[in-house]
């Protein structure tokens, strides 16, 4: 069962209904019971981290995604917010991540640079920079640009975690992944159908 979590921070209907548009069933999520039966879990978000974090200690949502995605090894992608909540932490909140990717979430600060006239959010199409091949960039061409919206950045502590970067005055990773766990910075539910298709491959694929 394709299975979308509601934290109440991202639109998951919007989810939920575009998937059923390319012919997949999923099911959403308000608590932990309603995890039990997932195949794949997909987790969005938008706004801040601590109310991300803080709606996922509620319901029992994040016990049970412990044990289906530490235990069991069901697939997980986390979306804009929902990436940076698999990080240790971040500059928004004082409050821990998820902490299931060696990472950390910091916030865009161009005033010491060259490109501080850089606005912040960081909204708009951008190209990937593709570092380790992934499923999810399966039958995506290579010149695809996606949509990000977002203050907030991660930086991982194992190169080896991430799989593709963008430059937004600095270079950040934008697609992360370790084992059945993945995350994108940017929305691939935004991102036109071909970057659509990065969920369907993390459907088909992960």
């Amino acid at each position: 069962m394709i299975t979308i979590i509601d934290t109440g921070i991202a639109n998951v209907g919007s989810f939920k209904y575009k998937l059923f548009n390319v012919g997949i069933e999923s099911h959403i999520a308000t608590t932990g019971e309603d995890i039990t039966n997932a195949t794949k879990l997909i987790l969005p978000g938008v706004g801040h981290f601590k109310s991300g974090m803080n709606s996922l200690n509620v319901n029992n949502i994040r016990e049970s995604l412990k044990r289906k995605v530490l235990n069991e090894k069901t697939p997980i992608i986390g979306i804009c917010l929902g990436m940076q909540l698999l990080t240790n932490g971040s500059e928004e909140g004082n409050i821990a991540g998820l902490g299931w990717i060696n990472s950390d979430t910091k916030r865009f600060d161009f005033s010491h640079q060259n490109d501080n006239k850089l606005k912040i959010p960081h909204v708009g199409w951008s190209k990937i920079d593709r570092k380790e091949d992934s499923v999810l960039l399966k039958d995506i061409p290579y010149d695809h640009k996606f949509y990000f919206t977002h203050s907030y950045y991660v930086v991982c502590n194992n190169e080896k975690n991430v799989y593709a970067t963008t430059k937004y005055g600095l270079e950040f990773s934008c697609l992360v992944q370790k084992d059945n766990i993945y995350g994108t910075q940017f929305h691939p539910e935004k991102s036109h159908s071909t970057g659509f298709q990065v969920l369907i491959n993390f459907i088909k694929y992960a």
